[in-house]
């Protein structure tokens, strides 16, 4: 044999991967650059972009920069205004090939159809890229003369009977909701495991009106009907009296009632590791080191468990801890079982923090007895 020595460079896929989290897609109608996909973030000209006529996607546009803070990014794209109320779904599926994104905001009016359209949407670009998103869908405020009781009863048939997890039903009553919605959640202060209606965050900026919108017989909107239009599983501001600031109530989607992710964040969090675990799972086809022997499962058990790992990681500051995006892992949350020689299924438990939405303070007296 011929002496000889070999140096194979090997790669481990340790490195990082790009985020998706926090880049959204918005879609609307204009006149300016109609039929493109244009990223744009805290520098961009918008009356360059979107022209200076102020339509609603500019106004959402400009509500979700200004919620999101520094180092704010995303996707727009202007439709025709003579656009069909289904041309989103092409927009949407075009912009996979430039723009890789957590979801998208649609400021045109959500219907019933635009429901249905975007629950199937969200199955072909998980079944066709492997890209978990999902939506905001703006609702259009109240019509002429129409009091907030009936705009109550309208929009309750609007929801009725769906059950799409991935969706939010934003109401625009100030106008710009859909928009400030996206910014907060993209906000870089906070994980994508935080509530929209997490105070800390701050309140809620360019709402849109600076007065509170009246309904057709000229009546404020009040905490009542922005309650009934949540418990309807809209996703709307509010307020809390003698304590200044808007803020938002919960980020609620079309989840069905006792469904795991009726609240935005559950949904962002499990997202966040498909993304992930698909990439880890994909560098493991066909390598051998993958097999049914227990120090084999043991290691990948541990692989599979790193993006929990670090989501889990906290931080301690005087005595106050930041918790991660979720629990650390626990023996037993990754589960490996082979079907057979060539398919492998691998399970995988997420932990989430608890979130105190609901606050309950009982006092008690002490007299001081003998």
């Amino acid at each position: 044999m011929w002496p000889h020595v070999q140096v194979n460079q090997v790669n481990q896929l340790q490195g990082e991967t790009k985020e998706i989290e926090r880049v959204l897609l918005f879609v609307g109608t204009g006149k300016t650059n109609t039929g493109k996909t244009i990223s744009v973030n805290t520098q961009t000209d918008f009356d360059s972009v979107l022209g200076t006529t102020d339509t609603a996607l500019k106004r959402n546009v400009l509500a979700a920069m200004a919620n999101a803070g520094q180092n704010w990014s995303g996707y727009v794209h202007v439709l025709p205004e003579s656009a069909d109320e289904l041309a989103f779904v092409e927009v949407v599926t075009a912009a996979q090939r430039v723009a890789s994104v957590e979801g998208y905001v649609l400021t045109v009016g959500a219907t019933k159809a635009i429901i249905k359209a975007a629950q199937t949407l969200r199955a072909n670009t998980i079944a066709k890229f492997g890209r978990w998103q999902w939506a905001i869908l703006a609702v259009e405020g109240t019509q002429p003369k129409e009091t907030w009781s009936d705009y109550v009863t309208r929009l309750s048939d609007l929801q009725k009977g769906e059950a799409v997890s991935s969706i939010q039903l934003v109401p625009s009553l100030w106008g710009n909701e859909a928009g400030v919605l996206a910014g907060r959640l993209c906000n870089r202060a906070v994980t994508v495991a935080d509530s929209p209606a997490r105070v800390q965050t701050g309140p809620l900026m360019d709402l849109g009106t600076t007065d509170f919108p009246l309904d057709g017989a000229g009546k404020p909107i009040d905490l009542a009907t922005l309650q009934a239009l949540e418990k309807l599983r809209f996703s709307v501001p509010m307020w809390y009296p003698d304590y200044d600031g808007m803020y938002w109530s919960d980020g609620r989607t079309l989840d069905v009632e006792g469904g795991d992710y009726q609240s935005i964040e559950n949904l962002r969090v499990v997202d966040k590791v498909a993304r992930r675990i698909r990439l880890q799972a994909i560098a493991k086809i066909a390598d051998r080191s993958l097999n049914s022997t227990p120090g084999s499962i043991a290691t990948h058990q541990a692989y599979f468990a790193r993006t929990l790992r670090e989501m889990s990681r906290s931080t301690e500051i005087n005595g106050v801890t930041f918790p991660g995006e979720v629990k650390s892992p626990q023996d037993g949350d990754i589960v490996i079982t082979w079907r057979n020689k060539n398919t492998v299924e691998i399970y995988i438990t997420i932990r989430t923090y608890e979130c105190p939405k609901g606050i309950t303070a009982s006092l008690l007296l002490d007299l001081g007895g003998n």
